[in-house]
């Protein structure tokens, strides 16, 4: 990647620019001089179309040179302006980045007193204001709908967000604590410690404590297993521990699916699971605060809807 930053090619791009514009100039310039002495007429140029369409070597229009050369002034006049000559910035300044601040800038002016508005008031009588969940919806759409969709339902390894199954809690603050800071979930691999055989044990007796089928004899069996391994975080119940993130295994709610296959591949090999911090996401905006405050109270309405 080092040859593509060096200082040699923006020099490069910018001397192949003024070449080519100057170059075509030069070239349509040394086309267009001749003039015909008084009482010179066109010759043919050997070619007739249709018994009497000929083509003759008259002058171009001159307000068809006048557009060409008036592109060429203009690629100048655009290149000394703006940055698009390697290194040269410009001499208006102009950068994509500044303006898009610009533009980040006064929308914030714009609608901070309505975000002071909402900032005064808690989580669940946000959630309860349709004008403040039509802004969390957009911002919902912005930057959490490619993980969880744009319905927040989720998908594989992605929480549906609109029911009541919470692995760290579902409470207004914990939700904010989450997309503020984020999560990373890590399921350990138990398979080399625990063995094919122990594994699937395990499987069904996780299948048996959600009613799901499953094989008796081998559930019994991953009972033990499961109290000697897996209980530390999921509890000897399985109902899971919500300050661990550790999920409860006897609902019906399976984050990366509930068959006995993908339940022996989870305990096999482990599960890391990450959350982006939105706080980093948002940048260094004005009011990032509000915004997370706008963000949690939607997420919040949504698992109070049913």
């Amino acid at each position: 990647m080092s040859d593509f930053t060096s200082g040699f090619w923006p020099i490069y791009i910018s001397v192949i620019t003024l070449v080519s514009i100057i170059g075509t100039w030069v070239f349509l310039k040394s086309q267009t001089t001749k003039k015909f002495a008084p009482g010179e007429k066109a010759e043919l140029m050997e070619h007739t179309w249709d018994g009497d369409l000929r083509d003759l070597n008259n002058p171009l229009p001159r307000w068809w040179l006048g557009l060409f050369y008036g592109t060429m002034i203009f690629a100048l006049g655009y290149l000394a302006l703006w940055p698009g000559l390697g290194n040269f910035a410009g001499l208006l300044g102009w950068t994509s980045r500044g303006e898009y601040q610009a533009e980040v800038k006064a929308a914030e002016a714009k609608f901070q007193p309505m975000y002071a508005k909402y900032m005064q008031e808690d989580i669940a009588t946000v959630a309860a204001d349709p004008n403040a969940r039509a802004i969390g919806k957009h911002l919902f759409l912005t930057y959490c709908s490619q993980c969880h969709g744009s319905d927040a339902q989720g998908a594989k390894g992605f929480p549906n967000l609109t029911d009541n199954d919470w692995l760290y809690g579902g409470d207004p603050e914990t939700i904010k604590a989450t997309i503020t800071n984020g999560r990373t979930a890590m399921m350990p691999a138990w398979g080399d410690t625990l063995g094919a055989e122990k594994v699937r044990q395990v499987a069904n007796y996780v299948l048996s404590l959600s009613g799901r089928k499953h094989d008796a004899a081998l559930a019994a069996a991953g009972k033990t297993v499961f109290a000697e391994n897996c209980a530390a975080c999921h509890m000897p119940d399985g109902t899971g521990m919500k300050a661990m993130g550790a999920p409860n295994l006897t609902d019906k709610v399976w984050l990366y699916g509930g068959s006995e296959a993908t339940i022996i591949e989870t305990i096999s090999k482990g599960r890391n699971g990450v959350m982006p911090a939105m706080t980093q996401t948002l940048g260094t905006t004005s009011n990032k605060e509000a915004k997370l405050h706008l963000l949690a109270a939607y997420v919040y309405g949504l698992s109070q809807q049913k």
